[in-house]
């Protein structure tokens, strides 16, 4: 039976950024493949109980930080603590990773770029001419990214990932399934990688 992950995730979240390259070693390992699926937090925090980070409280908001140095520092990754542009709209940035022709490779390498962008780059990945250029950076035509974003199509997709994440119960980015098990979070791509291994 061929292995697949679904990939559940926010083009802003630190945590996503960090397990992404991860993933995509995992995944390669274990001849999976990974379905890329943007979804809108703003949706899954109050159908389950999430608070944005900006309403968290403050004693919440420190230790985020604090775990976000410690992950920085064992995994060596680049990693702006306090970025230019964070929080930002991820549309259409989201729109383009579902225009995006191939669901894997090009869904993969566009959203690792934009997470990049956001959380080492500095660079504001609402802002349209800068999902251009991030767009051909990555050997991609960023105009017919846009367009194909700006129309209904990716919209409903964005939104039926979303739906489909929270009928599965899924309530923070990112968050991988494979076999009906959730796994919520870079830090449990161990566990991941276990569940693949298995026959």
């Amino acid at each position: 039976m061929d292995k697949a992950i679904d990939y559940y995730y926010s083009l802003i979240s630190p945590w996503t950024y960090m397990g992404g390259p991860r993933l995509e070693e995992i995944a390669a390992r274990h001849g999976a493949t990974i379905a890329y699926k943007p979804i809108k937090l703003s949706e899954i925090f109050p159908a389950s109980g999430g608070l944005p980070l900006a309403k968290r409280a403050p004693a919440r908001q420190a230790y985020r930080l604090a775990e976000l140095e410690r992950w920085r520092t064992f995994l060596d990754m680049p990693l702006n603590m306090h970025p230019k542009h964070f929080p930002t709209p991820e549309w259409p940035a989201a729109g383009m990773v579902i225009a995006a022709h191939h669901p894997g490779p090009e869904r993969g390498r566009l959203t690792n770029a934009l997470l990049r962008a956001v959380w080492v780059e500095e660079r504001d990945i609402s802002d349209r001419e800068t999902l251009q250029v991030i767009a051909g950076e990555n050997s991609m035509d960023g105009n017919a990214l846009l367009a194909h974003a700006e129309g209904g199509a990716a919209n409903e997709e964005y939104q039926a990932n979303t739906a489909e994440a929270m009928a599965l119960g899924v309530f923070g980015a990112p968050t991988y399934v494979y076999g009906g098990e959730l796994f919520w979070g870079q830090d449990r791509l161990d566990f991941l990688d276990r569940a693949l291994a298995r026959p």
